[in-house]
């Protein structure tokens, strides 16, 4: 197998493109925007250069698409980040220029829909990164968490390993974002409980592969991005799920789905990410949304059990729509040692 190309990094002072691949939510939601811009350029040191569909509500999959190939084409920009995600990336795909994007590669970050641009990217042998949305990270409430911007700090800016650090407390309530008091103070954290490991008695070491949950599940549906279940064998599978909130019996059958096709069992280590146990649809109380979590973990647990009974489990990892978020390389290393209880990532 080839080994993956790690492209090369901006450093404080290049361009780098903000793009909006899934949904112009900058245009709509402009407060977390303007705010994730103005850390980019004050605590970052990077000039964001936006593009027409980047605020662009609607915008074609089409268009879209150009942007993308415009950023990457670009030997100024010298990293491409996403400003949300959003539910309809998948339809992007097809118009995307794979021999562009091979000749011209580009850091790119986001997470979310943007799953979608992740594994394609890394089905052209191009490491890429899992985290780091504009709206999202950079635009947190009062100030960026110190965990996730250390992450993705390091993911911009600089090569080599870089070891996870579980957060000691989390966020996974929201505020809403067209109301400017919102970002006048931090958002209000509560305990974590740490990470959960299961078959624990190992050290696996091999490329990342993963992302949104939901999103792989219409990727699989589509028979779209999926390689052939033995490309996969020694990877490192991470999952996550969103602010749509799967059910238990809906995760467990999308893992299922993944059982069948042989896929689930090539993966020997698997990080979960926390799962987000609150929305504005599903305000659950403290009690509820430890039990949400607590029966997702036993869906996963079951998948396993039925379908991969000696793979490594990590639960609870801060990768995905909660908050601190760390970043994870698509494509890139990812070292999980059971018996010392770390997790260490390549960036």
């Amino acid at each position: 197998m080839t080994a993956p190309l790690y492209p090369a990094k901006p450093r404080p002072g290049d361009r780098v493109a903000v793009l909006s691949p899934s949904s112009g939510l900058p245009g709509l939601l402009p407060l977390p925007y303007e705010l994730g811009l103005r850390r980019l350029r004050d605590e970052f040191g990077l000039k964001a250069v936006e593009y027409p569909t980047t605020r662009k509500m609607g915008a074609g999959p089409e268009e879209r698409a150009a942007d993308i190939h415009a950023a990457f084409a670009d030997p100024d920009i010298k990293a491409v980040m996403a400003s949300i995600g959003g539910d309809d990336q998948i339809t992007v795909l097809p118009h995307l220029d794979s021999l562009l994007l091979r000749a011209n590669p580009k850091p790119f970050f986001g997470h979310s829909d943007n799953t979608n641009l992740l594994l394609f990217l890394r089905d052209l042998g191009i490491v890429s990164y899992h985290g780091g949305a504009v709206m999202v990270e950079l635009g947190r409430p009062g100030a960026m968490h110190p965990l996730t911007a250390e992450s993705l700090r390091a993911a911009l800016f600089t090569s080599g390993a870089y070891e996870l650090t579980p957060a000691s407390a989390y966020r996974d309530v929201d505020r809403p974002w067209e109301e400017p008091h919102t970002f006048e103070t931090e958002p209000a954290m509560e305990p974590a409980e740490g990470w959960s490991w299961h078959n624990a008695d190992r050290v696996v070491e091999g490329a990342g592969w993963g992302g949104s949950l939901e999103t792989l599940s219409r990727l699989l549906l589509a028979d779209r991005g999926i390689q052939p279940a033995v490309s996969y064998s020694g990877n490192v599978l991470f999952l996550e799920t969103s602010e749509e909130m799967p059910d238990a019996q809906e995760v467990y059958r999308i893992l299922r789905s993944m059982g069948e096709r042989g896929l689930l069992q090539e993966f020997p280590a698997l990080l979960m990410g926390r799962a987000k146990s609150w929305s504005f649809d599903n305000p659950f109380t403290a009690p509820e949304k430890a039990h949400f979590r607590s029966q997702q973990r036993e869906a996963v647990l079951r998948a396993l059990h039925e379908y991969a009974p000696h793979t490594m489990a990590v639960f609870d990892v801060e990768l995905g729509h909660t908050d601190p978020q760390l970043v994870i390389p698509v494509g890139g290393r990812i070292r999980v040692d059971g018996p010392a209880r770390r997790v260490v990532v390549t960036y």
